[in-house]
């Protein structure tokens, strides 16, 4: 290693030196593309992951590795005790308790088994406990327009199966959520009000704290979309408020295949599963099951007990750093990236400007007139910058501000100045080689 995680310094943010120091932890970052040094801009869509926590994996796999909570001899206990350890420390990185904590494979995955869960529910699963999570025709569920397609398509998948209406919250010309809108919307037959706390294509940082006042003055549920803010910012769900929250392990230095769900305890203990089979279950006859308590009564099957291992790796790796100061750094860089990014000419940059009551995270997806998104992105390419294009999983933002598809350039704790710098002149020179300069 070569940062003392342990003893992170007191500054309000990083500093080029730390991240320099913090570079040298990710292997990949040494690497060249196209003759060029990598400049790594897609950690929106996933991150890169330090030594320490490819060591970890790696050395459960060689030293530990056995099926968890079952058999009773020295592997199988190490390997109960290191995956149960991991919970713990998620948990404390987003301020909640262990039994809070259920392994998904992703954020789509715990999203999808809350959604599920409710559909049992209103098939009558789940007895007087799981009463708060049955809908049927004449109940709301509310989303917003900036949803990435795992926190929609689930959603409407619920409405059609209950006969619940899905309503949704509009964005303003400049990327900001109606609040106005949303006040109207959420009402008395409200039941799910689901959102992203942070746009994975604006940027922008959504009000939490009005948005769970105006649900849960209804009784409504809260669904909080984490997956952008999880590994950018400091975050207290217990503070935030919400009954259940995703977030996803591979953009938060972890490896794919894992991901997160919390809920509320007795959300958790009330709420139907919809993943079934082995160690979920206290007692199993022929006709009828007992499911165990949560967080085991969603965790059907053999777990992903190496990624979630990584995963408490990850964030220890981020909390020894301090997600405050992270926070900062990414701040400085997303304005860098919007200012730059808008001085060029012929390039619009969605979303709100930084400022004004504004909160962005280091992520700007933009559009250059005349030049297609993937034009664009392989341009950069050519110069060893990794950009994300398309819609990013969210097409009907993207049909608001009248576009198909935008280049969308994310940065993260082992980003510099200067690999922004270098992504905007890329940017700017896209538009002389294109011929629409």
């Amino acid at each position: 290693m070569t940062i003392d995680l342990n003893h992170p310094t007191t500054t309000a943010t990083l500093g080029e030196a730390d991240v320099e120091r913090i570079r040298a932890d990710f292997p990949i970052l040494s690497r060249t593309v196209n003759g060029h040094p990598l400049v790594y801009l897609d950690s929106g869509a996933t991150s890169q992951k330090p030594q320490r926590v490819i060591d970890v994996e790696r050395s459960y796999y060689e030293f530990n590795n056995a099926a968890v909570h079952r058999g009773a001899h020295t592997l199988a206990g190490e390997a109960t005790e290191l995956f149960e350890d991991a919970r713990s420390a998620v948990a404390r990185f987003v301020g909640v308790a262990d039994d809070e904590i259920v392994w998904t494979s992703n954020a789509t995955e715990g999203i999808n088994l809350v959604a599920y869960g409710m559909s049992n529910a209103s098939l009558g699963r789940g007895g007087a406990a799981a009463e708060r999570f049955r809908l049927g025709a004449g109940d709301e569920i509310v989303v917003t327009e900036l949803e990435h397609h795992a926190n929609l398509v689930p959603w409407q998948e619920l409405a059609f199966r209950t006969g619940a209406t899905l309503r949704h919250i509009g964005l303003d010309d400049e990327g900001r959520l109606r609040l106005d809108q949303a006040a109207e919307i959420i009402n008395p037959r409200t039941r799910v009000v689901a959102f992203a706390h942070v746009s994975n294509v604006l940027g922008a940082v959504n009000p939490v704290a009005v948005l769970v006042a105006l649900a849960h003055e209804v009784g409504a549920l809260v669904v909080l979309d984490a997956c952008q803010s999880a590994p950018h910012l400091p975050l207290d769900l217990a503070a935030l408020d919400v009954d259940f929250a995703v977030f996803s392990g591979h953009k938060m230095l972890a490896p794919t295949g894992v991901g997160v769900l919390y809920g509320r305890s007795e959300l958790l203990n009330a709420l139907p599963p919809f993943l079934t089979g082995g160690s979920m279950i206290t007692t199993v006859g022929l006709t009828e099951s007992e499911f165990l308590p949560a967080p085991m009564r969603f965790e059907a099957g053999t777990q992903r007990v190496s990624q979630a291992i990584a995963l408490a790796a990850a964030v220890d790796y981020l909390g020894g750093i301090g997600m405050d100061r992270i926070a900062g750094w990414e701040a400085e860089l997303g304005h860098r990236l919007y200012e730059g990014l808008s001085a060029v000419p012929g390039v619009r940059v969605l979303g709100p400007a930084p400022g004004d009551g504004v909160e962005r995270v280091g992520l700007a997806s933009f559009v250059v007139d005349g030049i297609h998104s993937h034009d664009v992105g392989q341009f950069l390419d050519d110069r060893g910058i990794a950009v994300r294009v398309g819609h990013h999983c969210a097409q009907p933002v993207h049909r608001r501000y009248g576009v198909t598809s935008t280049t969308r350039a994310s940065t993260y704790l082992y980003n510099t100045a200067a690999e922004v710098d270098a992504a905007i002149a890329a940017v700017a020179d896209s538009r002389g080689f294109f011929g629409v300069a």
